[in-house]
């Protein structure tokens, strides 16, 4: 079994990839550290059969032991509920192998594509969209870059890059640095864009290396985070946010709208409400996209839209996030009222 790291005062600070290499893969490993009842083990057990367990302890370090109903906890807890079949749900609800032209990219809006930079994230959240994507035919090597890159400058009509995944910011910054100059080559791109969840999850990520090739970058930097929840935010998150605005970087955040875990207007909120203090604009609110073994966490639209009609009669108008629900085969998200 691996052992679980420490972030204490006390012991001397791991780099964000020892962190990264030592995250908690273990059903075992979760029990312990977060006191669970012993009995959880063959529902995580039989969970991980069909998906991973992947959580750092920067993250799991926020969620109070011994708490079944904690927000952060039934994000990353695998249950064997996970392994049920609903006629509803797929492996692939957007249809993404249909607009996989290349290896490593995904174009479905005009104007820009998603590039995979790599399968790896930090953190496995258990409503992923993509935990059946066939990552395996989706991460180039250095020597197939070309393929994609092509892609890109073949077709002017592409302005903006981003960058998904995987986590984009698991890849190290000298990879990263390389990909951004390959892309500022390349002049009908003006905008390159990170999803990630690592400056939540693993805030120490947010480097002097990564700090330094985006700030430098002729491409505008724009980085969308995903918080579900405001105890995501600790004081750690807010100090890498603040290095990336220091850097000339926009901050936006999507949420998906998860059952038992944000689908109250207290919670959703209480999110806005610290996004804002720490200067990340809310963003997206999204409906969950239906993927085998995430149906648990699905909320039905009209239940959504009465939840976000009570958000904007809450709070001020920058504070909302778009409610929006992705649709395959769609040139855009659909925008729900």
């Amino acid at each position: 079994m691996n052992s679980i790291i420490s972030t204490s005062s006390h012991a001397s600070p791991l780099s964000w990839q020892k962190q990264l290499s030592n995250i908690v893969t273990d059903a075992q490993q979760l029990i312990d550290y977060l006191q669970l009842p012993q009995s959880y083990y063959d529902d995580i057990h039989q969970a991980l059969q069909q998906f991973p367990l992947k959580v750092p302890e920067a993250f799991l370090a926020r969620i109070k032991k011994g708490c079944l109903d904690d927000p952060l906890l039934r994000q990353i807890l695998p249950l064997a509920v996970e392994l049920e079949q609903h006629p509803e749900f797929s492996l692939d609800p957007l249809l993404e192998l249909d607009a996989n032209p290349v290896s490593g990219i995904i174009h479905k809006y005009p104007g820009r594509v998603l590039l995979i930079p790599t399968s790896a994230c930090a953190i496995h959240c258990r409503y992923c969209f993509r935990r059946h994507f066939p990552y395996g035919d989706n991460t180039p090597t250095r020597s197939q870059w070309n393929q994609s890159l092509d892609y890109i400058r073949s077709d002017t009509s592409i302005e903006e890059i981003i960058l998904s995944g995987g986590d984009p910011l698991a890849c190290s910054d000298r990879q990263l640095s390389w990909l951004n100059e390959q892309l500022s080559s390349i002049q009908h791109v003006k905008r390159l864009r990170i999803h990630s969840r690592l400056p939540l999850v693993l805030p120490d990520r947010i480097d002097a290396n990564f700090l330094h090739w985006s700030r430098n970058s002729r491409l505008q930097v724009i980085v969308v985070v995903h918080c579900n929840h405001a105890q995501e935010i600790d004081n750690s998150v807010g100090e890498a946010v603040e290095k990336m605005r220091r850097a000339g970087i926009m901050m936006f955040n999507q949420t998906v709208l998860l059952r038992g875990i944000n689908d109250n207007l207290a919670t959703l909120a209480s999110l806005s409400k610290k996004l804002i203090e720490v200067g990340v604009a809310p963003y997206y609110l999204h409906l969950l996209d239906k993927v085998q073994g995430a149906q648990h966490f699905d909320l039905p639209v009209q239940q959504a839209i009465t939840l976000h009609r009570q958000l904007r009669d809450s709070l001020p108008g920058y504070m909302v996030p778009q409610l929006v629900q992705e649709r395959a085969g769609e040139l855009s998200k659909t925008l729900l009222r």
